[in-house]
């Protein structure tokens, strides 16, 4: 793995040198570009970003200025502070305009003062400042206008160069990460192309990867795309493209008041990496594929099947994060950062270092326990964003001393049940002291499983492990006077792990209280839909656009609760059960990387649970499940 990590590079006007961001480093490298020699190095700020006699510092606050010499080599200036995350850089006259990804704005700077002269601002219509994320800009060739790529927009904002003004917005693909004018087109390059589909063929025994079947896993489908379109849009054109972004943002939403049932408490339960098919498939009342069942009822996922029978199946929940290390920023803080989104892919390929617990990779407006601390609300914490082994690399800063110390963090040894141990205990505490917390947070880890790494618990017992201990914490809630007024939340952090016949996204959801119903709710909720009920119910504001333009949950309760308790029931599969030596499986998890989560090549991981789990069955073939997917599908 390399440790310089370019990141930017751009000519020098003479042709005769190239200069390099080094993203890692954090340095500017001079390489001469006729030997390949680097002649030149220059410390930046923490993750230079970009090109010209300018570095941006993706992970600081600051652009480097380098004057450029008549050999074509650089001498360092000056660092100009312009705020948190500066990215791409364009320059017209003596502006400098640089894309604050993270806060919604493009500083202006004035490069013979060498200060920020104003901001021009992109966020979303009466959303927080967090969300249109700016990471690409472009200035047209009359000088005119400033296009900047607006990657969870989907859209190109189109700025007058002159007033500040912006003057609309033009729909792109998933996620622009970068824009050009070209003679007479404007052209948008989007990281995440056209999207997700349906993968029942996948994660499943896949050889010959990344030459088999690579769109069988989440990240394998998002392949980038270029749009043209016209560079010159006249006036009502571009009304009609702004329009057509604001619809697809569901912007024109009009905010009213949600109305949830009399609520003070949240338990917020994450797990980990599993498709609705795979634990779910098996009801007949929602719509599951019982032949991507993994983990059937009675056997090893009672619980799972019974509260969702007791409490409401939600058969359309989708994960907003492919993989684990976006999918605990987005369950936790409704965001994640154009430097999480871009480094995921090289990181999830073995190209690049862990970025969980990095600053750069934490959203500026902070997550839940932010927010609770801000508005008085009490918080405990049990193991999420906890330093652990592996855990989390470093216990996030803003958690303080709300944080469980007996609550152990994943570690693929520790039993789900002594997690489970340590909350009831603390139950306990709280009903005798009369003090829950209004908004608890919990890593429920083990459904992420150990393979068939010998002496780790078998995957069926993992995940029964996981499945009491879920039921065991909604017993003893529901035994307590605290059942009357406090929901559940459970949402797995991402569905990689697993086929799903819907689409790759698509996990199980709970929501879990005296006033939840049974029946199939077949309507459309993701994670940052359930951030902003557990915002409403304790009356936390809003943390980014994406929880302040959700869809409110409060159809899913009923208007009178119901007081029964819930029983948790024993799963048939023997908790204890540990992987035996010498067998494939064995011989194949020797070397998966279960030194934290998500490390693991996931092709070959879950190439062993279908072998351990589904030997005597052929994987499935994909076949695509929704009118959007028919173009990508067919190829």
């Amino acid at each position: 793995m390399g440790t310089s990590y370019p990141a930017g590079l751009v000519f020098s006007p003479n042709g005769k040198f190239i200069y390099v961001a080094e993203d890692v480093g954090d340095r500017l490298a001079v390489v001469n570009a006729a030997t390949g020699e680097i002649t030149q190095r220059f410390s930046t700020d923490h993750y230079p970003a970009d090109d010209l006699a300018f570095v941006s510092a993706w992970g600081g606050r600051t652009v480097s200025q380098f004057r450029v010499l008549t050999d074509g080599t650089l001498a360092y200036l000056d660092r100009i502070e312009v705020g948190p995350h500066p990215s791409a850089l364009a320059a017209s006259g003596t502006s400098l305009y640089v894309t604050l990804a993270g806060s919604d704005r493009i500083a202006v700077v004035d490069t013979k003062l060498r200060k920020v002269a104003r901001y021009l601002h992109d966020a979303a219509p009466g959303a927080p400042p967090e969300g249109s994320t700016p990471n690409a800009v472009a200035i047209t060739s009359d000088g005119r206008r400033l296009l900047i790529a607006e990657a969870d927009n989907n859209a190109v904002a189109v700025f007058d160069l002159g007033t500040g003004k912006l003057l609309g917005r033009v729909p792109t693909d998933w996620y622009p990460t970068a824009i050009a004018e070209a003679g007479d087109q404007l052209l948008t390059l989007s990281g995440k192309g056209h999207g997700t589909h349906a993968n029942p063929d996948g994660p499943v025994p896949l050889t010959n990867w990344p030459d088999g079947k690579p769109t069988a896993y989440t990240l394998g489908q998002l392949n980038g795309t270029l749009r043209v379109l016209p560079a010159s849009l006249a006036p009502p054109r571009l009304a009609n493209l702004t329009g057509r972004v604001v619809a697809a943002n569901n912007w024109q939403q009009r905010r009213v008041a949600r109305h949830y049932p009399p609520f003070r408490h949240v338990v917020y339960v994450i797990k980990e990496n599993r498709t609705y098919d795979q634990v779910l498939g098996d009801m007949k009342e929602g719509d599951g594929d019982a032949s991507l069942v993994y983990f059937p009822d009675i056997t090893v996922t009672p619980n799972h099947h019974a509260l969702a029978r007791r409490f409401g199946l939600f058969d359309r929940f989708f994960a907003n994060a492919e993989v684990s290390s976006q999918g605990h920023i987005w369950s936790t803080a409704a965001y994640v950062t154009n430097y999480g989104e871009k480094i995921v892919p090289s990181g999830y390929a073995g190209k690049h270092a862990d970025m969980d617990g990095e600053e750069s990779d934490e959203p500026e407006r902070g997550f839940l326990w932010t927010l609770a601390k801000r508005e008085g609300v009490s918080f405990r914490d049990y193991g999420e964003m906890v330093k652990g082994n592996p855990g989390w690399p470093v216990t996030q800063r803003d958690l303080g001393a709300n944080v469980n110390p007996d609550y152990v963090p994943m570690d693929f040894v520790t039993p789900d049940q002594k997690r489970a141990d340590v909350w009831i205990s603390e139950l306990q505490r709280y009903v005798r002291d009369s003090n829950m917390p209004q908004l608890e947070v919990m890593w429920l880890p083990m459904d992420h499983l150990a393979a068939g790494r010998p002496g780790k618990c078998t995957p069926r017992a993992c995940m029964a492990d996981n499945d009491l201990a879920l039921g065991r914490l909604v017993q003893a809630l529901s035994h307590s006077p605290y059942w009357k007024d406090t929901v559940i939340f459970v949402v797995e952090d991402d569905a990689q792990a697993g086929p799903d016949h819907t689409d790759s996204h698509r996990a199980p959801f709970y929501a879990i209280s005296a006033y939840n119903r049974p029946g199939t709710a077949h309507r459309f909720i993701n994670t940052t839909d359930v951030i902003a009920a557990i915002e409403d119910i304790l009356g936390m504001g809003r943390l980014s656009k994406f929880d302040y333009f959700s869809r409110p949950l409060t159809d899913i309760f009923a208007p009178e609760p119901d007081l029964m308790p819930y029983d948790a029931i024993i799963p048939a599969q023997d908790l204890n059960e540990k992987n035996p030596q010498n067998t494939a499986a064995a011989h194949l998890s020797e070397s998966l990387d279960l030194s934290a989560p998500d490390r693991a090549d996931d092709q070959a991981y879950n190439r062993i649970l279908w072998l351990m789990l589904k030997s005597d069955i052929q994987p499935p073939m994909a076949q695509s499940h929704a009118a959007l997917h028919a173009l990508q599908s067919s190829k």
